[in-house]
Parts: C-alpha cells; structure tokens; sequence
C-alpha cells in the first residue's frame, strides 16, 4: 500500500483512536493501529477486545492495501514530522516505510489478517439521538460512575429506553446523577443497558453539536456511529440497582443558589477541609448559608452567601468533591438544593429533568 497525506489529517485520524489501544496487552496485535488505504481515504482503526474504534481522512491513494502498525510509537513519529506532506509505503512483509521532508522512518508492523474484526450488528435494534443532546446528558451524569472495580455493574452508565424517554444514570452509591430526555423510537426497542466507562469517555470525545448519532444494539454489544467514525463496545451484564429507590420524596426546603457562586465558594472553602473527614458544612440561616469546614491540625473556614432562604435554622455536610462535580458540569445559572432534614439525601436540581442524589456526612465537632 501506498499513500501521501498531510500531517494533519494523519495526526488528526491517529488522535481520534489512539486512546483505546490497550497498554497492557498479552496480545502484541492490539498494541497496533489497523490502516486501511481505498477510495480515497485512510481509515484507522483499534480495539482492547472490549472497546473499538474507527474512522477515517482523506489521503492520496497510490496503491491500496491494509497493514497495522504500533499504535503510540506512530502517534510520536506523526506528531514530530517536520514537514506537512507526508508519504507513506508499506512492503508486503508490513514494514513501512515514512518519509516527511528531510525525515525517513520505517517501523515493522504485523499482518491485517491478524487483527480481530469489529463485531457486527444485522438485526440489532436501532436508536437515532441528537448528538448534543447525548453529549449533554454524558457530561451531566458520567462523573458519578463508580470507580470501584468490585461493584462491577456501576462501572458505567445505566441507559434506559422506556416509555418514549432515554434517562442515563449513574451513581457510586454515595451519590446518584440522572438526566432524562424525550426520544421517539418503537415500543418493542424498549430496553436497558448499561455501557462501560471507557465507551462513555470515547463516545464524549467524538459527540458534537450537530446531527444524530445512530446508535445499534445487539444482545451484549452497543455500537455508535459519529459521521465518519465508528465506536462498538461490549455492555456491562448485570442488574444495575433500583435507583429510583434513592431518590427521596417530596422535600421541606428549596433553596435556590446561584451555580458559579456556589461552586466558587465550597472550592475555597474546602481548602482547609480535614483529609480524614473530607467534609464540608452548609449552615442555613435566614436569607443565608454559611459554608464552612474545619480540620483540627490545619485551621478551619468559612464563608456566607446571601440566598433565599426563609425555613428553619439547619446544617448539613457532604463531601466537597462530590457538592462541587455537578455544578462543574452543568450550565444553568440558577441550581435547587432540595433538603429533607440534616440525615437526609440533598437532591440538586435544575429547570429541566436532570437531578443529583447527595448523600449527607456525619458532622464530629464544631
């Protein structure tokens, strides 16, 4: 095979499918960028075996073919290249040959027939979403995916199509975050999934603003098409909790807060929050709320902010982290934070249908 590209496009086509080449990997094959040269294009694509990923640019042609090459050695040559103009040729023993300017590299690469083909998906069911409207619901929920690698099942992003809605949660059990939106598809491609973490991250690197993404189903594999680029992953099996259970009912107070200024102010508030209890303090008052924290070997801190605020006197800890997440995340100006009692969830919500679960923290000392 043999094809001239400019540096751009081939940094820029590497760049897009690199992040899911497997780093520790028994397998050498999965290490390697598959190229594909044909029509006028040059298509890239990885897998880890769980996760793959494809896409394509635009590249001269001379002679068709396919090959793979190491995946992040070939990021780290395309990215140095001193010229724009690159030509690349590749011998029938997959040794490749890269000129740029005055630069000359050749790297063995290992056979196409040896990379494992991306799963397919006749007969699976179909959804087409508003890319801004999945990018959105991602960037609202994804940051509460649990971590902890023994509660498998929340590793990723619970995905429900049901009743004309698609509703994404995600939660770690300390907190929950939910995001619902209308979408028209057939009652009998009702389902729930759950789709891993590193699918979740791949797909927000791809989601624009503009056009859908057609989404396909099949019994354990989910795949997403993004104009030019093409993401399968397998799903998570398992019986994701009832997490409606968790969120709680009908709340005594709603406390309106402005999002910046809250966000601001538990940041530095939580400056001098103690590692052991790694907790900030809300103290309502009327018309203002008090943030503090305190840790006995460093000092403590405090700030008030003016908010509406005319129920009983109350205070209330959570983790500063897990208060400061959603509001990174969201963009709406004003926030709800709807409080039971002092032992019970907070819930913050926004004009619209998304919310965020919070569990509280026992408060020790002043």
């Amino acid at each position: 095979m043999k094809f001239r590209i400019s540096k751009e496009a081939f940094l820029d086509g590497l760049q897009k499918v690199q992040h899911v080449v497997s780093t520790r990997t028994t397998l050498p094959i999965l290490s390697n960028v598959l190229l594909v040269a044909s029509n006028g294009r040059l298509q890239f694509t990885t897998t880890d075996l769980d996760v793959g990923i494809t896409g394509s640019v635009e590249a001269q042609i001379e002679r068709d073919g396919a090959t793979t090459l190491p995946a992040k050695r070939l990021v780290n040559i395309v990215r140095e290249l001193p010229a724009s103009e690159v030509e690349v040729s590749v011998d029938a023993k997959n040794v490749a040959s890269i000129q740029s300017g005055p630069s000359f590299f050749k790297i063995i690469g290992l056979s196409q027939d040896e990379f494992p083909p991306l799963p397919d998906f006749g007969g699976a069911k179909e959804f087409r979403i508003p890319q801004i409207v999945l990018r959105d619901g991602l960037r609202k929920t994804s940051y509460a995916i649990s971590t902890d690698e023994t509660r498998y099942v929340l590793n990723g992003i619970f995905t429900s199509f049901r009743e004309g809605k698609l509703t994404l949660v995600a939660t770690d059990g300390r907190r929950l975050a939910m995001m619902e939106n209308d979408l028209e598809f057939p009652a009998s491609h009702e389902t729930d999934v759950i789709i891993p973490t590193k699918a979740v991250q791949e797909l927000q690197r791809l989601l624009g603003d503009a056009g859908d993404v057609l989404v396909r189903l099949s019994e354990s594999q989910i795949s997403f098409i993004v104009g030019e680029s093409l993401l399968v992953s397998k799903l998570i099996e398992g019986n994701y909790p009832n997490y409606r259970q968790v969120i709680p009912g009908d709340s005594t107070e709603r406390v309106p807060l402005n999002r910046e200024a809250m966000l601001e102010t538990v940041r530095r508030v939580s400056l001098l929050s103690s590692d052991k209890s790694n907790s900030v303090k809300l103290v309502f008052g009327e018309n203002q709320i008090e943030v503090t924290a305190n840790s006995p070997d460093v000092g403590e801190a405090r700030e008030s902010m003016d908010v509406a605020y005319t129920g009983k006197a109350m205070q209330i800890a959570f983790n500063p982290d897990f208060l400061k997440a959603p509001l990174q995340n969201l963009d709406a100006e004003t926030v709800y934070l709807d409080l039971i009692d002092e032992m019970s969830p907070g819930v913050i919500r926004i004009d619209g249908s998304f919310l965020y679960v919070l569990m509280p923290m026992r408060v020790t000392g002043g």
